[in-house]
């Protein structure tokens, strides 16, 4: 039985069969996107990893989460995510969330380290968009409170369909309370899986000429095309 500390890895499985990552897979407090030069540039060099089986280290993550629940952020994205990466490394050193709270100290609740803890544990593509400035932190959290392949239909809505956090935070409560990811988007004008992409002008000649001849949407063609290049 899974206790759902950060850490835990799970997957789901698409409508095509394949495995999707719905969790984080690397290890719990490591600088995977934070120490991406590609992602974070130079800052990549100021990544802390924070090792919840090393006592010094858990004592900076104690220090880091403390820090963290009293503001001190300037509402630095990257120093967010240190800071979840601190609370799952806290709770997983600790072995609960109350512990972890006490352990911190301060401002540091039960409730502010359970919420950024599952943004640490957020799957990697999801994280990437949080360092990069796409995804909003504080929508990441509401991101992660919902479970399985809607965590990342919500997220990709968000760049797609500039959803604002509170909308992110309406949708998240939605989908918990049963709703479908597809309504729950609907209700705020998105439609999932709606994306405009730009093609080179001979893939946008040859598509529709494809479509036009077979008399299928665009969108369906390029479905099809996708489903085989992912298999």
């Amino acid at each position: 039985m899974t206790d759902n500390r950060p850490g835990d890895r799970s997957h789901r499985r698409g409508e095509n069969g394949r495995s999707i990552p719905t969790d984080r897979e690397s290890p719990v407090g490591a600088p995977v996107i934070r120490g991406d030069e590609s992602v974070t540039g130079t800052r990549a060099r100021e990544a802390v990893q924070f090792d919840p089986d090393d006592p010094e280290s858990l004592a900076d993550a104690a220090e880091t989460v403390r820090r963290f629940a009293a503001g001190e952020t300037d509402d630095d994205h990257l120093y967010m995510l240190r800071g979840a990466a601190a609370c799952a490394a806290l709770v997983r050193g600790e072995g609960s969330y109350k512990a972890a709270a006490e352990r911190a100290g301060g401002d540091a609740s039960v409730s502010f380290i359970r919420k950024w803890a599952r943004v640490h544990d957020l799957p990697r593509s999801v994280r990437k968009q949080v360092a990069l400035g796409q995804i909003a932190p504080t929508a990441a959290k509401h991101i992660a409170r919902v479970g399985g392949e809607a965590r990342l239909l919500l997220a990709w809505a968000i760049l797609d369909g500039d959803l604002t956090v509170r909308d992110v935070r309406s949708v998240a409560s939605a989908v918990n309370d049963g709703t479908p990811i597809d309504q729950a988007l609907a209700d705020h004008d998105v439609a999932l899986g709606e994306l405009e992409l730009t093609l080179s002008p001979p893939i946008y000649r040859d598509l529709r000429r494809r479509a036009s001849i077979e008399g299928a949407d665009p969108g369906q063609l390029v479905t099809e095309a996708l489903e085989q290049y992912f298999e």
